[in-house]
């Protein structure tokens, strides 16, 4: 079963993501260097009557990348194409799809970095040139046909920047790395949401809910709809600061956001392997989880709390994690981190 506070989208999101998600750019809450920058660049093209810069938007799932694309969108006045790289299988999808753009408009590409070569290829002159060449027939009375496109727009989306080629990331003229939010924009999030929901909410409630949002919109407007089910079964519909901490208690969310996984990894390192450093794959076999999922899924919240550190010989699990847990941070680590 996936996790509560997984940030990956989910089916109940969609619903639940467009009546929340904001359409201006003004109404963004978070992220304040990239809207500067996306709204200076959008301004500009505006003046020049051009489409904006190719753009590539990074970072954790759950932060926002598909929303600022549909407002990229909507601030050019443009319309807006959605894929996938993973639903590009062949040169030709992806022929079908820009052959479909008129000028200015906004080709959103989520997890770019999952692109076939072939198809990654082919996107190279389009992006560069905005120009399409395509083989008509085969053997020898096969041809090559070049197709002048409209000047449009590409962005993609990613979670693994580091997995995108070098000629690819090359040819985006802005890239920008959405970060984890502070408790107090989730918070201004949850009440923006909650408003939007009709719900009667107190203050301290909606707090709760920031506190354990991981730092993900997603996740909080996720955590929200939970609290809102309960407090109307529980209690008359309302969602004060004592019905939160009830309603995330029986999800087994503590009080910063982590879960049964979260704890296991962090015990796993620190009872079975003495607090580290101990290797990716090593902890992967001793939870029955893929290693990959570890270092995409978990280890970024874990990383951002400063409860574990990736360092050359392996995981490290900090006195922060310690802490947290109700353990003892051992002699010989504190005086090696020059702590006793």
């Amino acid at each position: 079963m996936e996790r509560i506070i997984s940030a990956k989208p989910r089916e109940e999101d969609f619903v639940l993501d467009k009546g929340l998600r904001p359409r201006q750019l003004v109404d963004f809450i978070g992220q304040d260097k990239v809207k500067e920058n996306l709204s200076i660049g959008m301004t500009a093209a505006q003046g020049r009557g051009e489409a904006l810069d190719h753009t590539l938007l990074y970072g954790p799932p759950g932060l926002g990348k598909t929303t600022l694309a549909y407002i990229i969108a909507a601030e050019m006045g443009v319309n807006i194409k959605i894929t996938s790289g993973p639903a590009i299988e062949r040169p030709g999808d992806l022929a079908a799809i820009i052959t479909n753009l008129n000028k200015g408009d906004v080709l959103f590409i989520d997890e770019i970095h999952r692109l076939a070569r072939v198809v990654e290829e082919v996107l190279y002159p389009v992006m560069e040139d905005f120009s399409l060449d395509l083989v008509i027939g085969k053997g020898a009375g096969a041809k090559s046909v070049r197709l002048n496109l409209p000047r449009f727009t590409l962005i993609g989306a990613t979670t693994r920047f580091a997995m995108l080629s070098p000629p690819l990331r090359d040819r985006f003229g802005a890239v920008y790395r959405l970060d984890f939010y502070g408790q107090d924009a989730i918070k201004v999030i949850v009440s923006r949401s909650a408003r939007l929901l009709g719900l009667e909410a107190e203050e301290a409630g909606l707090e709760e809910i920031a506190k354990r949002a991981r730092g993900t919109p997603r996740v909080a407007n996720r955590l929200l709809k939970r609290v809102r089910d309960y407090a109307e079964v529980k209690a008359q519909g309302v969602i004060t600061e004592k019905v939160a901490i009830e309603a995330l208690g029986k999800l087994e969310i503590d009080s910063i956001g982590l879960d049964e996984v979260d704890h296991r990894i962090l015990h796993t390192i620190i009872e079975k392997f003495n607090g580290g450093p101990v290797g990716l794959d090593t902890i992967a076999a001793a939870i029955s989880e893929e290693a990959d999922t570890i270092m995409d899924v978990y280890e970024p919240y874990l990383m951002q709390l400063s409860f574990l550190e990736r360092t050359p010989r392996g995981r490290v699990a900090t006195r922060f994690a310690y802490e947290h847990l109700g353990l003892t941070y051992p002699k010989d680590k504190a005086q090696q981190a020059g702590l006793w």
